[in-house]
């Protein structure tokens, strides 16, 4: 056993004062690399998928019309996340059961290999209708996996920190998200800008994909390094999981914990509602639905994407101080607020008003992006919380996040309004500000069924009075 055991702080005035773990800062740091990776390869598969839509629907469906072929890519982007609840039924309680560091070596893996298995799949002119449904068992492989992925690697990096840095460290994970995006859409960008347009639809989209293979090993080789978390020992050796537990976790995640799996799926709804949104459906929305050059559309969302990613470890941060509801709670209002100016302004059509528009919505989804991966773990108990949170961040998901591209392109195919899309972000808000309104203010304060984690025995014996006079009010 290493440092990152948890050494236990047991200095104090009674024997019932609970005990604080002391994480080792180093392996901390490599648990918040490894989860993040995940994170990482994950959205750079999204960033290649989003970016090169019109190019996958030319590819894989038949020449009917544009509409029709970018509806249906959106379609198969959409049935991926439609499996995600299932992946997170089957991860999330296996994780709270065998542990965390195994199950999420298991997703890593199976993601690389449905997003390589995309880089292989032959054109519809070659093989006819199997290549837009070997697209769609692909991305079906993709969406099973990434159900366990993300409340896997919220989970395991919360439990890694220390109470009063988990907003700093957990936003990584965010970070990484956005690093995998702007990595994948600089790819595609770069191939667009240096390829002719034949070779790219030819054979040149497939690279983006092929490339999952070599992140998949990096990111396995991370995860195998490290020791499962404090908390989840802690809790094996006080109560010992049942070999066959997962419908007992599913019936007391959604028979005990009913309402904070509400305020679970109501803070990820707002929160991937903007994401998607603005990741998933602009780059294709600006191209064509704004009539811009399509190179130009890639360029403008990527470097949104690259202005207001530093922002979120700063957010991350200053959660730990102000706390995260604070934060997402102004988001929320943003949204309300300002959606709809922010699409006026992308209509007007030069390149100013678009950045300016976009970097709107940007700075609105990191409010989000800064505070979720430590919020959403604080929702549940120890011995549930892979489970719960997988399973509710998912279902959230699934309904409300990746059918967001499917939904704007559908509205604004129907009105012929081009800012109807603002729409859809000024609901999210009003269903976020609610769930903010609902939630306890999770920061400074031990997870659920967790003893006070800090980083030093000073600060340990700090955390533990705090606790101690939180138990007395």
């Amino acid at each position: 056993m290493g440092a990152a055991d948890g050494q236990r702080d047991r200095r104090g005035s009674g024997r019932d004062e609970p005990e604080a773990t002391i994480v080792d800062e180093r392996q901390a740091k490599r648990a918040v690399a490894a989860a993040a990776i995940g994170n990482t390869m994950e959205w750079f598969d999204f960033g290649v998928y989003s970016y090169i839509a019109v190019i996958i629907s030319q590819v894989f469906f038949p020449p009917t019309n544009a509409t029709a072929q970018l509806l249906s890519t959106f379609a198969t982007f959409a049935v991926a996340f439609l499996v995600r609840p299932l992946g997170g039924f089957f991860f999330g309680p296996l994780g709270d059961r065998i542990g965390r560091r195994k199950v999420l070596a298991t997703t890593m893996v199976t993601m690389a290999l449905g997003t390589l298995a995309i880089g292989l799949i032959p054109s519809y002119a070659t093989i006819g209708i199997w290549a837009p449904v070997l697209l769609l068992v692909a991305r079906l492989i993709q969406g099973f996996s990434t159900g366990g992925e993300y409340g896997g690697a919220a989970t395991f990096v919360s439990e890694y920190s220390p109470d009063r840095r988990r907003g700093f460290m957990a936003s990584w994970l965010e970070f990484g998200t956005l690093t995998g995006y702007s990595l994948g859409a600089a790819l595609v960008t770069v191939l667009t800008v240096t390829m002719a347009p034949q070779d790219l639809t030819t054979w040149g989209w497939r690279i983006p994909f092929l490339v999952a293979g070599p992140l998949g090993i990096i990111g396995l080789y991370l995860r195998f390094r490290l020791e499962e978390t404090p908390a989840y020992r802690k809790n094996s050796e006080d109560e010992q999981p049942q070999a066959a537990a997962t419908w007992r976790s599913l019936r007391t995640i959604f028979g005990r914990h009913w309402r904070p799996m509400l305020k679970c799926v109501g803070l990820v709804l707002v929160f991937n509602v903007t994401n998607y949104l603005l990741t998933a459906y602009m780059p294709t929305y600006l191209s064509a639905v704004l009539g811009f050059q399509h190179t130009s559309s890639l360029i403008l969302v990527l470097v949104t994407m690259v202005l207001v990613m530093g922002l979120i470890v700063v957010l991350g941060r200053f959660s730990d101080r102000i706390g995260r509801l604070p934060i997402a709670g102004f988001g929320s209002v943003a949204l309300i607020v300002l959606s709809y100016p922010a699409f006026l302004l992308i209509a007007q059509g030069s390149v100013g008003a678009v950045l300016g528009g976009l970097l709107v919505i940007g700075l609105t989804l990191i409010c989000f992006s800064s505070t979720m991966p430590a919020t959403l773990p604080a929702l549940f108990p120890t011995e549930i919380r892979y489970g719960a949170v997988s399973v509710g961040f998912n279902i959230s998901v699934a309904l409300f996040g990746g059918t967001t591209p499917l939904i704007a392109e559908a509205l604004v195919a129907v009105t012929g309004v081009k800012s109807i899309p603002a729409v859809l972000l000024v609901a999210a808000g009003a269903v976020g500000l609610v769930a903010v309104y609902f939630t306890r203010e999770p920061a400074g304060r031990s997870l659920p069924g967790a003893r006070p984690t800090a980083a030093n025995r000073a600060e340990a014996r700090r955390r533990v009075r705090d606790e101690r006079g939180e138990d007395q009010d």
